[in-house]
């Protein structure tokens, strides 16, 4: 800190201090009942970093709504105009694969001697029409992380995907009233380039059951019991069943409005809560192991497992409740170490790559002269 700004500080501490002892003379008695301010006083004397803070907030302007309200919509506004983005550039984009038609790019072989002629290009296609909704494995940063699934999957497809996903996003609010309205126009207005969707990719589950609810069904550390009944089974069915709510919404939307749009669901690899978050945000399942005083170690791993397997189980079983429905169980996929993972709850790029390639794969069952 600068001179000045030590000198600053100092003559702020004394005016506090000055001040608080005036007005502990003025209005308290050194014993008996006080008042709320003469206690408040009594305080700021005995503690001047209180005064000096009270001093600062008396000194702001009056706050109000209308700046909070500003930046909330600043925001909106904001998420909006991506949305519309993604929508414009999908639409262009599909349009012209449409109009001259969609092949895949040259095949490439790392082993190919300099000289040779390239590989023949790819046979012509009619390219899927698919768009996505969810959460950050769908929606994850591309400049520092290549992105979650959604991007690794175009490349593998070789054709666009109108991705609306949001990363955060918990299925609740994806099937609450504003969502519900985005997702229920894609269905009736169908693709912007023309026609139904194929493919509704769907992301959703993983943030409604972590983070700071998660204390609520995780029960205090026991060492007697088996990791299935550290989970509070009747709070954590509760919240899978908004979960599923918001699920069987989705399925009906789509029955009514575009029976013949399939609906791709996954769930979620099992995680290592081991702290480690992502760009300020996270960690989401640690805290909650710190909390019910959790040993280090593959306890908590357990636990995390038993919780996805019972999400596996619920899709399973949705899945199963109506037709154009496939379900991805990809758990398994990553190897049970930190390093398969960029932090709590998404994969590092190899794993991502392999659940892109997961989805692939089922889609070419599902589309098979449209998915080389």
């Amino acid at each position: 800190m600068a001179a000045s700004g030590k000198r600053r500080k100092a003559k702020q501490v004394t005016r506090a201090k000055k001040g608080a002892k005036k007005q502990r003379k003025k209005t308290a008695p050194d014993a008996g009942p006080v008042t709320l301010a003469e206690a408040k006083a009594l305080a700021q004397a005995k503690d001047p970093k209180l005064a000096i803070r009270a001093a600062r907030k008396s000194a702001l302007p009056p706050a109000s709504p209308a700046p909070v309200g500003a930046e909330r919509e600043r925001l909106e506004q904001e998420r909006r105009d991506e949305f519309a983005r993604r929508i414009k550039e999908y639409k262009a984009t599909m349009e012209i694969m449409k109009k001259r038609g969609a092949r895949r790019p040259r095949s490439k072989r790392a082993d190919k001697p300099k000289g040779t002629e390239p590989a023949p290009e790819g046979e012509a296609f009619i390219p899927l029409q698919i768009f996505a909704e969810g959460d950050s494995w769908f929606d994850y940063p591309v400049p520092f992380f290549g992105g979650g699934i959604i991007p690794r999957l175009e490349n593998r497809l070789s054709v666009p995907i109108l991705n609306l996903a949001k990363a955060g996003d918990e299925v609740r609010y994806m099937l609450g009233v504003e969502e519900r309205i985005i997702l229920t126009e894609q269905l009736t207005n169908g693709c912007p380039a023309g026609g139904p969707w194929d493919v509704l990719l769907f992301s959703g589950g993983g943030n409604d059951v972590v983070d700071n609810p998660m204390a609520l069904w995780i029960r205090d550390w026991d060492p007697a019991l088996p990791p299935i009944d550290l989970i509070n089974k009747t709070r954590y069915q509760t919240a899978l069943a908004l979960v599923r709510a918001g699920y069987e919404d989705l399925i009906e939307l789509r029955n009514k409005i575009s029976p013949s749009t399939h609906l791709v669901f996954h769930d979620y690899d099992f995680a290592i809560p081991d702290g480690r978050g992502i760009c300020g945000f996270g960690p989401w399942l640690k805290p909650t192991f710190d909390l019910r005083k959790f040993p280090l170690g593959v306890a908590r791993q357990e636990v995390v497992k038993a919780m996805l397997l019972q999400f596996a189980a619920m899709l399973t079983s949705l899945a199963a409740s109506a037709a154009n429905i496939t379900f991805i169980n990809g758990q398994g996929t990553l190897k049970p170490q930190t390093s398969s993972w960029d932090n709590e709850l998404h994969p590092a790029r190899a794993g991502f790559e392999k659940f892109a390639d997961i989805f692939r794969d089922k889609l070419k069952a599902l589309f098979p002269s449209r998915v080389a």
